[in-house]
């Protein structure tokens, strides 16, 4: 049974995710994960399987979000379009792969890969930020494996790939603002792939929640989709205001803490 209070938390959390996301330029799954995880366990999930219903809902939340953003980027003219063709084919299947090894892995060492990824990106959140030394142009061979690689990854932290995508490309002589915008533009098939590929190997699965399909809870990419979208632009407008490199040290802290509040869910 679905229930007011779950409806409000879904609103609230992806609200907060919105406004975050467009205020510090990150994804959401390093939020959405965690929280999801501990939600779902309130709810009755199986713990060995909780954290494949955070990661394939999370994942379909992001299809939304990053049509909006990939449409917002697109008019401004900052994506590469050919560099999107050229890592799309690698991305979608590095994430439709990885979903399928993610099915087969434990709740717990799931939730191990998820912490030890986004501390390393906690850590590096508190670090002072270093540029990205130019080494050579995006035209050789290593771009299908890199992005088969950056799919695969994604897929199992379920996240749009920016924080793997933006140092690869800026590393390949491309204007940040531009590399920002591309990688937005692949966060769609990524999110597109990796939705599918959880709803395909979660579909037999055993979840005690209703209107679930596969590994994704339809009411909460619903609800957290609606609030997302609409907070997003006033994340954005605040960056302009509120001293961003102060709120990044801090929500690597909250996300430090999330990290540990999930690991204690699923042990």
């Amino acid at each position: 049974m679905f229930e007011l209070e779950w409806i409000g938390l879904f609103l609230l959390l992806g609200a907060f995710v919105g406004f975050i996301a467009g205020l510090l330029g990150v994804g959401g799954g390093g939020i959405l994960v965690p929280i999801l995880t501990s939600l779902f366990v309130l709810q009755g999930v199986p713990v060995n399987k909780v954290v494949h219903l955070a990661l394939g809902t999370s994942m379909a939340c992001i299809i939304i979000t990053s049509l909006s953003s990939l449409r917002a980027h697109h008019i401004k003219g900052a994506v590469i379009w050919r560099i999107v063709k050229m890592m799309s084919f690698g991305i979608i299947i590095g994430t439709f792969i990885s979903t399928f090894i993610a099915s087969y892995l434990n709740s717990f060492y799931l939730a191990i890969f998820f912490s030890v990824f986004m501390g390393l990106m906690a850590i590096n959140m508190l670090r002072s930020k270093k540029d990205y030394q130019s080494k050579h142009n995006l035209e050789d061979s290593s771009v299908l494996v890199t992005s088969t690689g950056i799919g695969a990854i994604s897929a199992l932290v379920s996240i749009g790939g920016g924080s793997l995508t933006v140092p690869y490309l800026i590393t390949h002589n491309i204007d940040v603002k531009r590399a920002i915008g591309t990688s937005a533009a692949i966060g769609f098939p990524i999110s597109l792939a990796g939705t599918l590929g959880y709803l395909i190997n979660g579909w037999s699965a055993e979840i005690v929640l209703n209107y679930s399909i596969g590994f994704i809870y339809l009411p909460a990419v619903l609800l957290i989709s609606i609030t997302s979208f609409f907070t997003a632009p006033y994340g954005v407008k605040a960056s302009h205001y509120l001293p961003v490199k102060v709120l990044k040290k801090l929500f690597a802290l909250l996300l430090i803490l999330l990290i540990l509040k999930m690991l204690l869910s699923v042990i």
